[in-house]
């Protein structure tokens, strides 16, 4: 357990859906509170589920589960080592194009009826503005991992890309999975409630409100990106080592975990 003050609250310019979430800093270490429900038990269980994945360790946010004491109150949540440079910093496609254009990302892209427009309209845009030539492929693993682990919450104040001196960009590692795995108990999917019925009332929030059509568009115009070879013994062991979150908890997360592997069988390079 670490105990946090005031002074290590951090405000960031990247904005939840859902409102704001507890975050501090202190010595060159994030941590985020729970805040709906088991938010910290998704960014582990999933950040340690890509690291069975065809991504290097430097494009994800890796997180530990940690127990957070702030002022009389004791939080679940997550840390993970601040990944950035010196004089980087990130800085959000919402922000990016705001900076360069005056507008809304979010507001032009949903002007644009079809989906796989949308899709090609962000890319350009970011490959204009930050020179980075393999966008697509970029939003392709994000939108695959979301479909993945049904994180929806993900949306252009949460996707990002590292800005550094003289105008140089780079792409930002995968962060902010929180929002998956029907974490958010307090609002859209509470406990007791039959699962089958909460998977499919999960909408996105990126390009599309159904993950597949997202999943579909990406691939189709950029290919598959990333593939995954974690097994079900793998879920089990991982949950069955957490130890602050209720068993109920930790058993509907495998379900979720196990229906998206089934569903997905394709994204994985062996057997599951």
């Amino acid at each position: 357990m670490i105990e946090l003050f005031e002074s290590d609250i951090k405000e960031e310019n990247r904005k939840s859906s859902k409102g704001n979430q507890l975050k501090w800093k202190k010595d060159n270490i994030w941590y985020k509170a729970d805040y709906l429900g088991y938010e910290g038990l998704a960014e582990y269980v999933i950040s340690r589920l890509l690291t069975k994945s065809s991504l290097k360790m430097a494009e994800f946010v890796l997180y530990d589960l940690e127990e957070i004491k702030y002022k009389t109150q004791t939080f679940n949540g997550v840390k993970c080592t601040d990944f950035l440079k010196n004089k980087w910093q990130v800085i959000t496609l919402e922000r990016l194009f705001q900076n360069f254009t005056g507008s809304s990302l979010t507001s032009a892209i949903y002007k644009i009826k079809n989906e796989e427009d949308r899709l090609s309209y962000i890319v350009e845009q970011m490959q204009r503005i930050t020179g980075l030539t393999e966008f697509g492929k970029y939003i392709n693993k994000i939108v695959t991992i979301d479909a993945l682990f049904l994180n929806e919450d993900r949306h252009m104040h949460n996707i990002a890309v590292l800005a550094g001196p003289k105008g140089k960009y780079d792409y930002c590692p995968i962060f902010d999975n929180g929002g998956g795995l029907l974490s958010d108990t307090m609002l859209e999917y509470p406990m007791g409630t039959e699962l089958l019925g909460l998977l499919k009332s999960v909408r996105a929030k990126t390009l599309s409100h159904d993950f597949d059509t997202q999943l579909d568009i990406s691939e189709q115009l950029y290919g598959e990106n990333i593939k995954f070879h974690y097994t079900q013994n793998d879920v089990n062991h991982l949950l069955d080592t957490v130890g602050n979150y209720d068993d109920e908890i930790k058993e509907r997360v495998k379900e979720i975990i196990f229906d998206r592997m089934r569903k997905y069988a394709y994204l994985f390079e062996k057997k599951i």
